[in-house]
């Protein structure tokens, strides 16, 4: 039994002990505990001594006390561990020694239990063993395999991982030699060579993407990777990881077999096609729209907006357009629309542009497709152009037929009734006057015979070929062919033309409008004043305007004016009007793709109005 002094400097002792320590006597309460045994088992000294050990401890379990009663008597001498709850914070874990407690006699009256917490290296076991499972069903799913290869024993080792992808049996022994040999004969073998000359004589690391040929002849694609391991600085072996990727660069191969098939129909289409982001910067185009903007390649028109390509009323239009797909979610379908390039040059499209909506149900993008359409409406203008002249052709070719129809007939009926009064005639002098009148008839058919040969060529001759022509040049020309004409009627021609006019006809038909324009205002004069007649001319809408004023007689248009071009239509009563002049003059005009308009007022003159191809 120890005495008092003893207890005293025993526990005064035990107390500054640098471990947890704890004595407890044959029925585990405790005798003596270390200041460090307290502070890490946070008890109190007041509420420790004197009691069981198995009272301070909430989760130490039955097994614990057995280890505790096998110690007590002799029989063992064993490490364990134990959890501690801890209700104010979390869990601990302590590491007991237990060993006998011998007095004087050496017989055993408790024992001496030393403590350690080792809760942080229970955690890390736990991180530990959570790691190694992560690690190892990441290796399972991602098919990564490791490897190391020791220099000092050339000794080459491979998880197990790594040995199912080169598929070998479980007594395969690996080597740098053979495990070289797994890779395909040619680029994938020659570069491994390289890699670990490289990597065992300079230390370099590497990833490649590689084919082998494993043990039971399958071809796959890998993803080798490695790097140097040193020691005191010094390079003793190399690790690394093997990675079967066959999957992934099938299927890459795959994506890009499609891409480069959709890329190759798309760019084959017939049609301009291109892809925009929410800005409407193209992030995707074919080689019908590079081939439409001017450009060599995709890359010129990437990132690119309409502003950048188009003037800025066509890019405005269009990203308005953009912003109601986008927004509304609905498609335009086959727009007619109007795109006017920065050069100035204008093309029709038939444009559709669908949104490309994300898994949130929003628009990231659209989609255009734009058929050029140009040629087409320039065919369509071309027919309505031609139907219109048909059309009016047709109309002609009527009030044409009506024309010779009635004149001939006119003709043939004076012809049988004159030749029928010289049949029955018996005076001579009657006779006489008959065969007169058959000679002016004759005449007069044949004049109407001429008329009619004219118009006709006007209006059917395809081989005259308009030419360049300066117009005041031409008209001083009429004036000196009727310079004679001019001077017997007192009349005056003005030429204001400006010298810089050009027009584009044909020579004979200006020279026919020209004179048949001045012979009218000089036939149809007021008897009140000498005639005047003023040719000017002007540019107005790509065309040159010529106008032949003159101060004559004047027509009443409100009676005459549907009349005015007509055949054999004559407004005023004189001896020489035949009602062909302004006839044959219109379809002159109207032959060179000209038109002609007047203006007058009775007693104070006409303005004949033609408009030609021409420049000023």
């Amino acid at each position: 039994m120890l005495t008092e002094p003893q207890i005293r400097t025993n526990n005064f002792l035990i107390k500054q002990l640098p471990k947890a320590v704890v004595f407890v006597n044959e029925r585990f309460e405790v005798v003596y505990a270390s200041d460090k045994w307290l502070t890490d088992c946070k008890l109190e000294s007041s509420d420790v001594f004197g009691r069981p050990i198995g009272e301070l401890f909430a989760r130490t379990g039955r097994d614990w006390e057995n280890a505790l009663r096998d110690c007590l008597s002799g029989t063992t001498d064993e490490t364990t561990v134990h959890l501690n709850h801890d209700t104010t914070s979390n869990d601990t874990w302590f590491e007991w020694t237990c060993v006998p407690w011998y007095n004087e006699q050496e017989l055993i009256i408790g024992l001496i239990i030393e403590t350690e917490d080792i809760t942080q290296r229970k955690l890390d076991e736990v991180q530990k063993n959570k790691l190694q499972s992560l690690l190892k069903a990441t290796c399972e799913i991602g098919k990564i395999g490791c490897w190391e290869y020791c220099f000092k024993e050339d000794k080459l080792t491979w998880c197990e991982m790594t040995r199912r992808i080169h598929e070998v049996s479980d007594d395969f022994v690996p080597t740098i030699d053979n495990a070289v040999q797994f890779y395909k004969d040619g680029h994938s073998r020659n570069t491994m060579a390289m890699i670990i000359h490289e990597a065992t004589q300079n230390g370099k690391c590497w990833s490649e993407r590689l084919q082998i040929i494993n043990a039971k002849g399958n071809e796959i694609w890998v993803q080798t990777a490695g790097m140097p391991i040193f020691k005191d600085e010094k390079l003793v072996g190399l690790t690394g990881t093997f990675q079967n990727i066959n999957d992934q660069v099938q299927s890459e191969t795959n994506t890009k077999d499609s891409e480069l098939l959709l890329r190759t129909l798309v760019d084959n289409l017939p049609l301009n096609i291109f892809i925009k982001d929410t800005e409407s910067r193209k992030i995707l185009v074919n080689k019908a729209e590079c081939d439409y903007l001017g450009v060599d390649s995709p890359e010129e028109l990437l990132g690119k907006s309409d502003f950048e390509l188009y003037d800025k009323d066509i890019a405005q239009i269009s990203r308005n357009e953009d912003l109601r797909v986008m927004e509304t979610l609905n498609p335009i379908l086959a727009k007619e629309t109007t795109s006017r390039k920065k050069s100035g040059k204008s093309t029709t499209f038939l444009t559709s542009k669908i949104p490309l909506v994300d898994n949130n149900g929003k628009a990231n993008g659209l989609v255009g497709i734009s058929i050029d359409i140009t040629d087409i409406k320039q065919k369509e203008a071309d027919l309505h152009d031609l139907v219109n002249v048909t059309s009016l052709q047709n109309k002609k070719l009527v009030s044409f037929a009506h024309i010779v129809s009635h004149n001939l007939r006119s003709h043939t009926a004076n012809f049988s009734m004159l030749l029928d009064f010289l049949a029955h005639e018996k005076d001579e002098s009657e006779k006489s006057n008959i065969v007169d009148m058959l000679t002016d008839a004759s005449d007069n058919l044949m004049e109407t015979l001429e008329d009619l040969n004219e118009v006709v060529t006007i209006n059917t001759n395809a081989n005259l070929v308009k030419q360049p022509t300066p117009l005041k040049n031409k008209i001083e020309t009429i004036r000196q062919n009727l310079s004679s004409y001019l001077k017997e009627n007192h009349a005056k021609l003005i030429n204001q033309v400006p010298s810089t006019i050009e027009i584009q006809v044909i020579p004979e038909y200006i020279d026919s409008i020209l004179t048949n324009l001045i012979t009218n205002a000089v036939r149809f004069k007021n008897t009140e004043r000498d005639p005047i007649i003023t040719l000017n001319a002007t540019g107005e809408n790509g065309n040159i305007v010529l106008s032949v004023t003159d101060n004559g007689l004047g027509i009443d248009l409100k009676k005459d004016g549907s009349k005015l071009f007509g055949m054999y239509k004559t407004f005023h009563d004189h001896s020489d009007a035949r009602g062909m002049g302004l006839f044959i003059t219109k379809n002159q005009i109207e032959a060179m793709n000209g038109k002609v308009s007047v203006e007058s007022q009775l007693g104070i003159g006409s303005t004949f109005k033609i408009y030609l191809d021409g420049k000023h």
